[in-house]
């Protein structure tokens, strides 16, 4: 009963996280990621554990809670992968992306390899942590601020080329581990030629499969990036729409109430809180910190300084900033890296602090002031601002 409980306490909190948070200015993702690194972990030592008698492994071994994390997951990562995938070419978005996703990827791994002591496939997932970039929050922050619309189109380009560059680097890192375990997610992958053979024509059904599929793949422990990647690649080629089966607004009020609270939820209720930053010392703390930040902001420094400027007067260190921005695609990421344990809880941590804070620079310096309207958006992020 107090399992029930503590889920049906937990969730709506977010919810009023985020309706305090909007009248700070603060876009939902942040206030969401400030409750889940700083609330959640005081509420499990202070509350859960000492007077509950439940622990992380308890709150999450339920099957209907298991269930509830793999819809959610497939949700958020089905939303990512359609968004990285629409990526319309530009040669300055370009530019601005590869000193945005090579610099702070190879501080990464040598922080991995050099401070860390990791290797192989963790090495590579925390070169691709330190480079992502949210290209959902981006899009609202651009929102926000108005900000021209060639300038943020071309921000938003340079994001969804870095996105989709880390997402196709990890699901090949992963695939190279264990090649056997390619043939399932590439042979689902293909599902939608038998299905367009078959005359079937409604995009939101293709939709409604892919996230079938990526939740029987997280189910299974399948690699779900390369199935999706590959499902949408098959559809592109196909030149079958990408359409999720819910309207976008509804897609992302459903994100908003239920799968990012209980995605950020399922993972930061497994940290050990009493020993959460004790594997590190305070060098590696302050490199996990700091230095995905401070890569990612010379990287984009200096691919700001490559590409031609934006519009008269624009500054570097604002997009700097904005390009800096971490969020949902950095949470979804981390929970894929936690739940095939590539990472530690304690790293989990650590890098979920480091996200919360650059997603908070942007506003902290004064870029925020979002309007309420533009956090119930019906549009793509990949739209022109």
């Amino acid at each position: 009963m107090t399992l029930v409980l503590f889920w049906a306490l937990a969730l709506p909190l977010f919810t009023l996280a985020s309706a305090l948070g909007r009248r700070l200015g603060l876009i939902p993702i942040v206030s969401q990621l400030l409750l889940a690194a700083l609330v959640l972990p005081l509420l499990m030592l202070l509350w859960v554990e000492p007077h509950w008698h439940l622990d992380g492994a308890a709150l999450v071994a339920p099957a209907w809670v298991k269930a509830l994390y793999g819809c959610s997951f497939a949700l958020l990562l089905g939303h990512i992968l359609t968004e990285v995938m629409a990526l319309r070419p530009d040669r300055e978005a370009l530019k601005l992306a590869i000193p945005s996703f090579s610099l702070p990827f190879a501080c990464g791994l040598a922080c991995a390899v050099w401070l860390l002591d990791q290797e192989g496939i963790t090495a590579l997932a925390l070169g691709l942590v330190f480079a992502i970039t949210a290209v959902p929050v981006l899009y609202l922050y651009l929102r926000a601020i108005d900000y021209p619309a060639a300038a943020g189109r071309r921000l938003l380009q340079a994001a969804i080329l870095i996105d989709l560059l880390c997402w196709l680097l990890l699901s090949l890192g992963q695939g190279s581990l264990q090649p056997g375990s390619l043939a399932w997610p590439l042979l689902l992958a293909l599902s939608p030629l038998p299905l367009k053979s078959l005359g079937l024509r409604a995009p939101k059904a293709y939709g409604l499969l892919l996230l079938v599929l990526l939740f029987v793949a997280e189910h299974y422990k399948l690699n779900a990036l390369l199935l999706g990647i590959g499902y949408l690649g098959c559809l592109a080629w196909l030149k079958v729409p990408v359409c999720l089966p819910l309207p976008e607004a509804r897609n992302r009020q459903l994100q908003q109430a239920l799968a990012i609270p209980l995605v950020l939820t399922y993972g930061v209720v497994q940290i050990d809180v009493r020993h959460a930053l004790s594997g590190f010392d305070a060098w590696q703390l302050a490199a996990v910190l700091v230095l995905p930040i401070a890569s990612k902001l010379l990287g984009n420094w200096l691919g700001l300084s490559w590409a031609a400027a934006s519009f008269p007067g624009a500054s570097k260190w604002r997009e700097s900033l904005l390009l800096n921005i971490r969020g949902l695609s950095e949470i979804v990421f981390l929970n894929l890296l936690l739940s095939q344990q590539l990472i530690s809880p304690a790293l989990y941590f650590a890098l979920m602090l480091m996200s919360l804070v650059a997603t908070l620079m942007p506003a902290l310096a004064g870029l925020h002031r979002l309007p309420l309207k533009s956090v119930s958006m019906a549009r793509s992020p990949y739209a022109e601002p």
